[in-house]
């Protein structure tokens, strides 16, 4: 899968701007805090509009300013994961899978929830609420609700940043996993040097003249 990313936004003082093409397996957006990483996966995945520019992933354009094209955020057919799983915290983990599930239309699904839950081990979740579980557990049931979206390809943004050296490492495996065994395309932010040397095939640098 090929992306193409050429955007440019105004935030406050600051000017957000990225140009890359990328096809590899795990692409990182690497570079220090405040050279608009999180912005330009906003900006992929609808959330943010850029004042200028394109977005094409796999030859579909996603944005184009010029002819005006803007497709909304829940057409795009990706799955994004944030640094804080973000998970709703009134429905236990099951309802917060069926969410992604439910959003996916029968067409497109490509994995049923009992092939995603074998896959990430979260069988015993099921039932629990997200306030009870650990740091890598909700993380685990966050991807996993990304993954029954039934996306052509993966955000995530910073996933292990708010883990512990332990639940870093099992995270890190179950990535791995979706890059080699799904063979699902992920574009991943993050300054953590370790993290990209381990984890990307390939790499973009932000916020370097």
């Amino acid at each position: 899968m090929s992306f193409k990313v050429d955007v440019r936004r105004r935030m406050g003082y600051t000017n957000i701007s990225a140009r890359f093409e990328a096809q590899g397996r795990l692409t990182a957006l690497f570079g220090p805090s405040g050279s608009g990483k999180t912005s330009i996966l906003n900006m992929i995945a609808g959330l943010t509009a850029p004042d200028i520019g394109v977005i094409r992933v796999d030859g579909q354009v996603l944005f184009d300013s010029e002819a005006r094209i803007n497709v909304a955020p829940e057409k795009r057919r990706l799955g994004y994961v944030f640094q804080d799983a973000r998970l709703f915290p009134h429905r236990r983990v099951r309802a917060n899978l069926l969410y992604g599930h439910d959003l996916a239309s029968a067409a497109e699904r490509w994995i049923s929830l009992e092939d995603a839950v074998e896959f990430l081990g979260i069988g015993h979740l099921l039932e629990r609420w997200p306030l009870t579980l650990s740091g890598g557990e909700a993380q685990r049931v966050a991807i996993g609700r990304a993954l029954l979206r039934a996306p052509r390809f993966l955000l995530m943004d910073e996933p292990l940043a708010s883990l512990d050296g332990a639940r870093r490492l099992e995270i890190m495996g179950v990535i791995e996993r979706i890059r080699d065994e799904l063979k699902l395309p992920i574009l991943y932010v993050s300054h953590d040097r370790g993290e990209i040397d381990r984890l990307a095939t390939s790499v973009i640098r932000l916020g370097e003249s």
